[in-house]
């Protein structure tokens, strides 16, 4: 049987457990004993057929060890975790700073690894990610940030509470990547006297190589200090990405170059492969040397040696895994004197990385890494005739290109049309000259080498700069249904088969035409759209905040955009990608219903990333959100529109409420009404008592709901019982954050709506709510209960 079927099946198993809802009992995995026995007979067997079942067997067996290895780690890493009644309790822990800490102006956030639990009968896991605020609490002792350090021992009074994740379609799940990184418990340092250093470094390799890691980008901040692109070059030393600024990283993703600027597969392989030409070449000019170890074997030792220290100080992501694996494999064969196919390296590294890590099947980078090798091998290997070093590289260019559309679509919606022009420049620069001159500037007495490295990188990306800002560089639609992406794939390797490049379009293999037919789903399958008089609402799980898409047959609307992260917000983390997917490339209207954070955060990425035809918010004039609007008009008492027999209205607030410059925001939060033949959506944004008796006494008998996204994410200052009752709604839903400092939704209020007998929603425990109000009326989903993973939280899902 071929190995690389079998690694192959190992692999399907890994990715299958990871797409259930639960885990298996571990003692099934018995079944695979028997199975073995059965394997191992008919395999021994002298009849051809037993022979042949026994591969089909074996295949199995590889199918059910690779689904059941990845469930063992899985309970292994769970069995870590943080316990429901330790959750916002002050424990006392010993531990080291484990990664490279990331400052700004408000805190400095970092993994920590615990040693010792020093609050009686806690549980902490040993894996934390921490956030250390400056001056958090009136109380603080240190308004001052402490200046922290890799590797070094803390003794801390931490408050933790279990990894979570907004849970939305087409999201980023948290929650997965931090079991992945062993990241059990987040949370932040509270001020106490008993927070104080113990070490300076702890002696343990892993701690002397992220400490090696800051000492690296603290050399080059001092060096590079007032240069553009210090942070490229920071990353490409430590494989540490958060150096890069956002604005950059937009560059490099729209020119589909944001690879080289992190230590990627090419560059570790690139740096071994200087060095393996470099030992051997010295190597075989020393008879002594020769006597004790040949060159070649001298040189492989030297490059694997370089390969891996070059991955460790990367964080040892899977592009760097897949590289290290792929040279030892290369290295193993040199060593043993023996070909070993390219296909077979490949496969063999692909089983590594994911015996290491089975949750790597889950990241992108994993899907793009490996399938980007697969098409280059595709198109070079094998190949029958001599081919000119340009040709070659630009047939590369162009297979990776149109290899990766399918990955690309599938995981972020849009590929780049420059890629291509922007690879074939900038790989050279970057990967022959930036990469070298800035690993050589890592060593002391070196960094003079940065501002050569410097110059060259601004040349490369004056270039991107360039395509970047061209009218079209990236493709963007909406996502592809799931089974278009296989079929998708074959095409694309139908067209890269010999003789489908270049002019030799149509020679050599038959019928290469297919693949074209096969690819154009990706592309003509369009989302289904609500029919006409009918309401499509998707409540995302923007955390602490709202974030509503309100679709008709033609239009979308946009209430609120949910809060800003730091440098980030829900526009870009949730709302974006969520529209795109869904192949809404404008708004017909978004409503920012006040000026708080936690419901306006987001609206700026979105008005620069694509068109809002007009913009209704109770925001004045000059705030930045309206001036950077079309057009924009404050919402007001009486205001409607029909879109598709839909019919929309504000009922709140009125006109007179401008003229009080010292209103209140929450008071002057826009009431929106959304009403279908089918049934009623009210979304009263955050509205106090005062504003439920305005529309009681003004607007009572528009009231009554179907849905009610409650007011204030359910908090005390809102959702009267007079109001309650004559909304009375079918279904409630509370947008909060997890665990939130508020502590919405409060109990009396979340009782006073269970009286009525609704159903109740949180986004917390369900995450997005999906409805639809037509003509079966209403229903709904929600996505954690219609997408359940066993690393999610669903304990909560039981209450309410």
């Amino acid at each position: 049987m071929p190995v690389r079927l079998g690694i192959a099946a190992f692999v399907s198993g890994v990715a299958l457990l990871q797409w259930q809802p639960d885990l298996p009992a571990m003692i099934t995995a018995l079944v695979l004993l028997p199975l073995l026995v059965v394997v191992v007979l008919c395999w021994r067997s002298r009849c051809s057929a037993l022979v042949a079942t026994s591969r089909y067997l074996f295949l199995i067996l590889l199918l059910g060890g690779g689904y059941y290895w990845a469930a063992g780690m899985a309970y292994w890493r769970l069995a870590d975790s943080l316990p429901k009644e330790w959750e916002g309790r002050d424990v006392q822990v010993i531990g080291v700073i484990s990664s490279l800490p990331l400052q700004d102006d408000r805190k400095t956030r970092f993994r920590f690894d615990v040693e010792q639990i020093l609050t009686p009968q806690a549980h902490v896991p040993k894996g934390l990610s921490l956030s250390w605020y400056q001056n958090r609490t009136a109380a603080s002792n240190s308004p001052e940030l402490p200046v922290l350090h890799a590797g070094e021992r803390w003794q801390l009074t931490v408050r933790l509470k279990r990894p979570h994740s907004n849970a939305n379609p087409y999201g980023f799940d948290y929650e997965a990547w931090a079991l992945e990184h062993n990241i059990r418990a987040v949370g932040y340092v509270r001020s106490a006297l008993g927070n104080q250093r113990l070490d300076a470094l702890v002696q343990r390799p892993a701690y002397w190589i992220a400490s090696q890691r800051q000492h690296i980008q603290q050399r080059f901040n001092s060096t590079m200090a007032e240069h553009s692109y210090a942070g490229v070059l920071m990353t490409i030393a430590t494989g540490d990405q958060r150096a890069i600024p956002a604005d950059q990283w937009q560059v490099f993703t729209r020119t589909g170059t944001n690879h080289l600027m992190a230590i990627s597969g090419l560059h570790i392989t690139l740096v071994s492969g200087m060095v393996y030409a470099l030992i051997f070449r010295l190597w075989r000019g020393s008879a002594r040397l020769l006597l004790y170890l040949p060159a070649r074997r001298a040189a492989v030792i030297a490059g694997l040696i370089v390969a891996f220290a070059y991955a460790l100080l990367s964080g040892f992501a899977i592009p760097a895994q897949r590289a290290f694996f792929m040279l030892a494999v290369v290295a193993l064969a040199l060593w043993r004197g023996r070909m070993t196919s390219p296909s077979m390296v490949l496969a063999l590294a692909l089983f590594l990385v994911v015996l290491v890590d089975p949750w790597a099947v889950l990241s992108a980078g994993f899907w793009l890494s490996f399938g980007a090798i697969g098409v280059i091998m595709l198109v070079t290997v094998g190949r029958i005739g001599p081919m000119h070093w340009l040709t070659g590289w630009l047939r590369v260019q162009w297979a990776i290109t149109l290899g990766l559309i399918p990955l690309l679509l599938a995981l972020f919606q849009q590929v780049s049309l420059v890629s291509p022009v922007a690879n074939a420049v900038a790989i050279p620069l970057v990967s022959l000259i930036v990469v070298p001159l800035t690993l050589l500037s890592t060593i002391p007495l070196f960094e003079f080498l940065l501002s050569l490295a410097h110059s060259t990188l601004s040349i490369v990306m004056w270039f991107l700069q360039w395509l970047s800002a061209l009218p079209q560089p990236v493709w963007q639609q909406h996502a592809p249904p799931f089974w278009v992406i296989p079929v998708a794939i074959i095409g694309v390797l139908w067209l890269l088969l010999p003789g489908s490049l270049g002019l030799g379009f149509f020679s050599g293999f038959p019928a290469r035409w297919l693949g074209i037919v096969a690819m154009l789903p990706l592309f003509l399958l369009l989302p289904p759209k609500p029919p006409a008089g009918t309401l499509w609402l998707t409540v995302l799980d923007v955390g602490q905040g709202l974030a509503v898409v309100a679709q008709t047959h033609n239009h979308t609307l946009l209430f609120d955009s949910g809060p800003a992260f730091g440098e980030t917000d829900s526009g870009e983390r949730t709302i974006l990608p969520f529209l795109r997917a869904k192949g809404i490339h404008k708004l017909d209207s978004m409503i920012i219903s006040h000026a708080d954070s936690d419901h306006s955060g987001g609206a700026l990425s979105i008005l620069n990333a694509m068109p809002v035809d007009a913009l209704l918010s109770s925001l004045d004039a000059d705030h930045p959100i309206s001036q950077n609007a079309l057009r924009s008009t404050q919402c007001a008492t009486g205001q409607f529109w029909q879109w598709d027999d839909v019919t929309f209205e504000i009922l709140y607030p009125i006109a007179q409420i401008y003229r009080n410059s010292q209103r209140k925001t929450n008071a002057s939060s826009c009431v929106l009404k959304i009403t279908t033949a089918h049934g009623s959506v009210l979304i009263p944004a955050d509205i106090g008592h005062r504003a439920e008796q305005f529309l009681l006494d003004h607007a009572h008998g528009k009231l009554s709901s179907t849905v009610l996204i409650a007011p204030h994410h359910g908090s005390l200052t809102s959702s009267g019982a007079e109001f309650v009752e004559q909304v009375n709604p079918v279904l409630t839903i509370f947008t909060v954050g997890y665990r939130n400092r508020f502590g919405h939704p409060r109990e009396e209020v979340v009782n006073r709506y269970r009286e009525l007998g609704n159903t109740l929603l949180r986004s917390d425990w369900h995450g997005a709510v999906l409805l639809r109000l037509d003509w079966e009326g209403l229903s709904v989903e929600s996505w954690r209960q219609t997408h359940p993973r066993y690393w999610q939280q669903r304990e909560s899902l039981t209450h309410g």
